[in-house]
């Protein structure tokens, strides 16, 4: 097909889903075909697409997660192509434009997998452990009342700059899709360290190490044995360096206490 006519009519796409109705059922891949895609469309917006066709034939829709749908939030979290996210770096899945890819070309769709994040239905899972994980420490007790000024606490440019790196996560679990050990510790670094960076974060250091590193073993993330794939599916790009910056956290919690 010409690229004049592909701009007219659009493409054809098709897609390898996986279909499961419950973690407790038996799931498999579904092919289904989608016409008239448009470049400039997402790819959220062509599995929209889909489901209406669906819902048409008296099909059962294709259930997936999303929110914002502008790269802010990380709940279209899903394997497109075997990668986490998609192919394209620091993209979440809703920001992947289907001009990237070719007429008649076939795309594999599946959910996150890791023990920690079981399945509900389809393509969407509970990433609730994470939450858990927020909860035990990822947070600062104090009253701060109102705004201070701005340079009542001094912080160096250096600190504040890893603070907001560290802070930049999203918590959507592309790390721990793409670890091949399940791992969540680029999560609970990016959390841990975004705090160790300020002296806001001080009163609650130890503690918050502790915990919050317990709470990710209790949740059955596996460990980190340094592949990197963390980083590289990371849609904001958080840096493994964080990871180093947790062990030292909790070494120095675990010697205090």
């Amino acid at each position: 097909m010409s690229d004049q006519s592909i701009q007219k009519n659009g493409m054809t796409i098709h897609l390898k889903i996986w279909r499961q109705a419950s973690r407790s059922d038996d799931g498999k891949f579904v092919d289904y075909t989608v016409e008239n895609v448009q470049a400039e469309m997402s790819f959220l917006e062509m599995l929209d697409i889909l489901n209406e066709d669906l819902v048409r034939k008296g099909e059962e829709a294709v259930e997936f997660d999303n929110d914002c749908r502008e790269g802010i939030c990380g709940t279209c979290g899903m394997i497109v192509s075997g990668v986490a996210h998609g192919t394209h770096a620091a993209t979440t899945t809703c920001e992947i434009r289907m001009r990237s890819y070719k007429d008649g070309e076939t795309i594999t769709v599946e959910p996150f997998r890791a023990t920690a994040f079981p399945l509900i239905k389809d393509l969407v899972v509970d990433r609730a452990a994470f939450d858990r994980i927020q909860t035990r420490g990822g947070f600062v007790s104090m009253n701060v009342g109102s705004a201070p000024d701005g340079n009542a606490q001094l912080i160096s440019k250096h600190n504040a700059d890893n603070a907001l790196d560290s802070a930049t996560c999203i918590g959507c679990g592309a790390c721990v899709a793409a670890c091949p050990n399940g791992s969540a510790s680029l999560f609970v670094s990016a959390k841990i360290s975004q705090f160790s960076w300020l002296p806001q974060g001080d009163p609650e250091r130890t503690r918050r190490a502790l915990m919050m590193v317990e709470q990710m073993d209790d949740e059955g993330f596996g460990d980190c044995s340094n592949h990197g794939e963390c980083e590289a599916a990371c849609p904001k790009e958080i840096s493994i360096q964080n990871i180093a910056r947790m062990r030292r956290e909790f070494i120095k919690a675990a010697f205090k206490g």
